[in-house]
């Protein structure tokens, strides 16, 4: 028994029932199937059953299960099959999977992670052993679905923010897609290309402490007007602060209005001070602001943005080598700034 063992056994009050959760067990086996049934009926689960791989993918869209126990091998789909084709698909991986064999082959184990399994239970299941699993995984479970309950709260704000300026409509979602994009270009890692995913949306969600009068302005902005519209970073930053999750969207939050020579605000960073998420999506948010038609100008070309954005980098204020990047994604692909691919960011964007 591991470390890890003992400090979930430790903490778990095995008399004590746990909050129910929708339990998808797998099993062609009747005796395993109906042992697994009874301890987790027991716990105050809700279980559902399914004797073939086959009918798994029906009963998840059915049932939408926390957490899911498959045989390894089983007729239809086996186990290690049924759990890569969950955690392959972005809108069921966070669902819990556990692997269960009657083989304690390392192999099997190290296929199992392969194909993305949370845990891996070996034949005969001791009780005390599954429980501690489960209750680790589903409170892990819990917590996930928690941060994507606040993270739709924040999302519904922004566009909140953004619904009152009909000339910003899908602003968000344009964000979201193109610095993504860019990220992409530049080869950032996964956790940095979520972070611009969800930056995008919610980096103007500090206006939220702006206030309407100055927030809807038709014309200029007087120096005190000003000075309230900058605070929005800081202010969005520290709304944002509390969710764990938006540790790596905080610095785009604050620093998407920073620029290299230090003159952005507001903490006048300079250079490679600016986290690289947030020089995307400084460039990102120009390219944005003028390729949309506003009150007072048309809507620029792309041609003429990219030119503005090279100007601007020559002043100082952008990243010149991710100005270039955009450059080369735009131009190669003629993205108009009201094209299809807006509808697919938001068809993306409402399936995340």
């Amino acid at each position: 028994m591991t470390i890890r063992d003992n400090l979930y056994f430790s903490q778990l009050p095995f008399d004590a029932p746990y909050s129910a959760h929708k339990i998808l067990i797998a099993d062609d086996d009747d005796h395993s199937r109906s042992l697994l049934e009874a301890m987790l009926d027991e716990d105050g689960h809700e279980v559902i059953a399914a004797t073939d791989g086959r009918q798994i993918p029906g009963l998840i869209a059915e049932h939408k299960p926390d957490l899911v126990l498959l045989d390894v091998m089983m007729p239809g789909e086996t186990g290690f099959a049924i759990c890569r084709a969950l955690k392959t698909d972005p809108k069921l991986r966070q669902i819990p999977v556990i692997l269960v064999t009657g083989l304690s082959n390392n192999s099997d184990r190290l296929l199992g992670s392969e194909v993305g399994a949370d845990e891996f239970l070996t034949k005969p299941i001791r009780r005390a052993e599954l429980m501690a699993r489960v209750r680790a995984l589903l409170r892990l479970r819990d917590y996930s679905k928690e941060l994507e309950e606040a993270e739709t709260v924040l999302f519904t704000l922004a566009k909140g923010i953004e619904a009152k300026d009909p000339f910003t409509e899908g602003h968000c979602e344009r964000m979201s897609r193109y610095a993504v994009m860019l990220g992409q270009a530049a080869g950032l890692p996964e956790e940095q290309l979520t972070a611009l995913r969800r930056g995008g949306m919610v980096h103007d969600i500090g206006k939220l402490a702006v206030p309407e009068e100055i927030l809807l302005k038709p014309g200029a902005l007087d120096d005190h007007e000003r000075r309230i519209m900058m605070e929005h970073p800081a202010a969005g930053a520290a709304i944002c602060a509390p969710m764990r999750s938006f540790h790596n969207v905080l610095p785009i939050i604050r620093h998407h209005h920073e620029r290299m020579d230090g003159s952005g605000y507001p903490d006048g960073l300079t250079g490679n001070q600016i986290p690289v998420t947030a020089r995307i999506l400084a460039i990102i948010d120009v390219y944005d602001a003028v390729t949309v038609e506003r009150p007072y100008k048309a809507a620029f070309t792309v041609e003429r943005a990219i030119e503005i954005l090279r100007q601007d980098a020559a002043k100082g204020w952008w990243d010149s080598g991710l100005v270039e990047e955009w450059a080369g994604l735009i131009l190669s692909a003629r993205l108009e700034p009201r094209s299809e691919m807006i509808e697919a960011a938001r068809r993306e964007v409402a399936g995340a």
